[in-house]
Formats: structure tokens, C-alpha cells, sequence
């Protein structure tokens, strides 16, 4: 089941984080996050307070979340989108993170087709999404997905230095 994040739910979208810090720093995936910078607990609060964090639960615990909402940050301007469309026909999918324990699973595949029927529901056909050029697992899925790479953008990006950021879009 996949329904808006609540401030008790804060601890466990801090805990996935966690996970995967953890395994970036040992070596074990590549996200290209840094732990105390992105993303963080402030990250999920502030997407809580805002209404747009989204979890996936099974059996009472919460193993994927992901914020969905139609902020396209600053660097999606120096993307090669194939449309120039209003801001208000697209839906962005932001921070999507799964349990690393769930891994292989399903989850990311399951999420991402929860914020197609999102978008689709308020009429924005204009998928957007972004990630570190770095995690190839994530390019792999949105790839299957039939989300196209639209550019890679050199930036600072949430306070990462050095980041080349993997634009995408589908639309529906």
C-alpha cells in the first residue's frame, strides 16, 4: 500500500536513508548521496509538512517512500526536455528510496507506476525525475521503465558538489 507520509512515519523513511548511506559508504551501491547532506531528516520532514511524501507499507512497516510534486528544481531549466510544456502539466518524482533489504523486489517499479497514476490523475501528462549519473540501478529501472535520459546537467545539487545530474521524462 502506497499513502501519504505522516510525521510518524519520520523515523522510518530516516532509517532507509540511513540504510543506504551506509551502504554507499561501504562501498556497496552508488546513489552518490552523502550522509549529513543529502538527503537527510529535515529531507522527509519538510516533505511531510508539505503533503507531498508518499510511503509504502507492508505488514505495518514502511519499506519505500518518495516525494511526488510539480517543483522542477532550478537545473531541469539546462535539460533538453523534448517539449517545452506549462509547469502545471508536470509531475515530478523526487527522492525515491527503497529498503535495501527490499531490494530486487519490486519496489521501485511499484512506486514509479503509483506516480504515473498520480500525475495521470491530476493531468499532467509530463513525467519528470532526476538522478545521480553515478546510479546506474536507478537509470536501469526508470530505463525499463520507458523513461528517457534528457540530459545530464554538471551542477551543485542539494548540496553536492560535483554532481552530474541525470535528467528524465516520460510522458503519458
Amino acid at each position: 500500500m502506497i499513502r501519504n507520509a505522516t510525521l510518524t512515519d519520520l523515523d522510518a523513511v530516516v532509517s532507509i536513508y540511513d540504510a543506504i548511506h551506509y551502504r554507499e559508504e561501504a562501498g556497496l551501491s552508488t546513489t552518490g548521496w552523502v550522509r549529513s547532506v543529502y538527503p537527510t531528516r529535515s529531507t522527509a520532514k519538510a516533505a511531510i509538512e508539505a503533503g507531498d511524501l508518499f510511503v509504502m507499507e507492508e505488514n505495518g512497516q514502511v519499506i519505500a517512500a518518495a516525494r511526488i510534486n510539480q517543483i522542477q528544481g532550478a537545473e531541469y531549466a539546462r535539460a533538453n526536455w523534448s517539449q517545452d510544456v506549462a509547469s502545471c502539466k508536470v509531475m515530478v518524482l523526487h527522492t525515491l528510496v527503497v529498503s535495501p533489504d527490499m531490494a530486487g523486489t519490486g519496489c521501485g517499479t511499484c512506486f514509479v507506476r503509483f506516480y504515473e497514476e498520480y500525475a495521470a490523475r491530476r493531468g499532467c501528462p509530463f513525467l519528470r525525475m532526476d538522478t545521480n549519473e553515478r546510479n546506474m540501478a536507478a537509470r536501469a529501472l526508470y530505463r525499463n521503465l520507458g523513461y528517457r535520459e534528457v540530459g545530464i546537467v554538471p551542477c551543485i545539487f542539494n548540496g553536492i558538489d560535483g554532481v552530474r545530474l541525470v535528467c528524465l521524462e516520460k510522458i503519458l
